[in-house]
């Protein structure tokens, strides 16, 4: 019997995706949603002759997601990892000192603290927003710091933590003014990770204009995309002007020669790419708009079953639900794998959460805190079909 009514809860998941979707084409998690709009955009860059990386629609692309923000500033990127390396560099991380980095989390803001010889040090994360523990993490830093010359120093390494990167996972926000209080006492730098947020609030204020730096990302699979971009944000101007220095190869202007002053990189966003980012971010409200619509789709398919949680936004925030979430109950656990199995069959497309980064081969030898919130979660999370044609 206890057979039966577990294969009835995976066939129930499938089924309420299935109604909700209306049998449309949900064969992938995300997809962009695209118009004439775009191509309109798209053939007038084209007119330009400006396809890489100078041209009109970047800037104009990064004025727009101003108005979107209200970040003072706005650097457009190749992607959202390079707009991570580019704020780690800029906050003065250097080699062998720490970065807090959510263990639940997608690789990026690892890789770019290991581009700059730094160390991340992985930490745990709560099961109502999915990012950081912050209360746990107040804990776990009073007993294993030390304050030095305004530096928190880890006890046992006696390395310098230098900074933390909160992510906002799935669109969701982390409680940001809990986390920059945190920030405060423990002098450490605060770089947002919004790459799935953009078009998500805390507080009425957007997601990645609280730390030092935020970014965000515009990969073809987020609510907005570019096909492949990033974003910097920062409300310090003397910053600014250095990180548009750095992504265009520290290039310097000379009248008759071509001169570099230092180590830079090539992490600026084409014209053609902005192009596309100009024609989403028009639509940005009704994009959104559809995507909250199929949120409570599902939720009206999911509230009833106690088997299953359905991830919604946290108290004073606002989510752009870019992937909407399912969380299995802790005793029900082994059933995540059998439902991303027959969705697999129906061409649903659906996925597990990403493998803890301190349970990767390459990442074991790194420090962490407890993440026993983290192990447990892993397992129990589903994301389902977002796109928002779906509604």
């Amino acid at each position: 019997m206890a057979k039966k009514n577990n294969e009835d809860l995976v066939r129930s998941v499938v089924k309420a995706i299935q109604k909700v979707t209306k049998n449309k084409k949900a064969n992938n998690l995300h997809e962009p949603t695209l118009s004439k709009l775009e191509s309109k955009y798209l053939n007038n860059c084209l007119k330009t002759n400006m396809l890489s990386t100078i041209g009109p629609y970047i800037n104009l692309f990064e004025n727009k997601l101003k108005k979107v923000t209200k970040s003072k500033h706005v650097i457009a990127t190749i992607n959202g990892t390079s707009a991570l390396h580019i704020a780690l560099k800029l906050i003065g991380l250097k080699k062998n000192n720490e970065v807090l980095i959510p263990s639940l989390n997608f690789i990026a803001s690892t890789n770019a603290t290991l581009y700059c010889g730094g160390i991340p040090h992985f930490i745990d994360v709560e099961e109502k927003t999915l990012g950081v523990d912050i209360s746990k993490l107040n804990n776990y830093l009073k007993k294993n710091t030390k304050q030095v010359n305004s530096k928190c120093i880890n006890k046992k390494t006696n390395r310098k933590i230098i900074a933390i990167v909160p992510t906002h996972l799935f669109g969701h926000p982390v409680n940001m003014k809990e986390l920059i209080s945190l920030a405060k006492k423990y002098n450490l730098k605060v770089i947002e990770d919004a790459a799935e947020g953009v078009g998500s609030y805390f507080m009425k204020k957007h997601v990645g204009t609280f730390g030092n730096f935020g970014i965000l990302s515009f990969n073809g699979n987020k609510s907005i995309t570019t096909g492949g971009g990033g974003a910097l944000l920062t409300n310090n101007a003397r910053l600014a002007t250095e990180a548009r220095h750095l992504i265009s190869v520290s290039k310097i202007k000379d009248k008759y020669d071509l001169v570099h002053d230092k180590v830079g990189f090539n992490y600026k966003m084409t014209n053609l790419h902005a192009a596309i980012g100009c024609a989403q971010l028009d639509k940005i409200k009704k994009l959104l708009s559809k995507k909250r619509k199929l949120f409570k789709a599902y939720s009206k398919e999911f509230y009833k079953n106690e088997d299953f949680v359905l991830l919604k936004e946290p108290k004073n925030a606002r989510s752009n639900y870019w992937l909407n979430t399912i969380i299995i109950k802790e005793n029900k656990k082994f059933l995540r794998d059998n439902i991303i199995k027959l969705a697999f069959k129906k061409s649903i497309g659906i996925r597990p959460v990403w493998k803890p980064l301190p349970e990767l081969n390459f990442l074991k030898s790194y420090p962490k805190m407890d993440i026993s919130k983290t192990m447990k979660l892993f397992k129990r999370i589903i994301n389902i079909p977002s796109s928002s044609h779906l509604i």
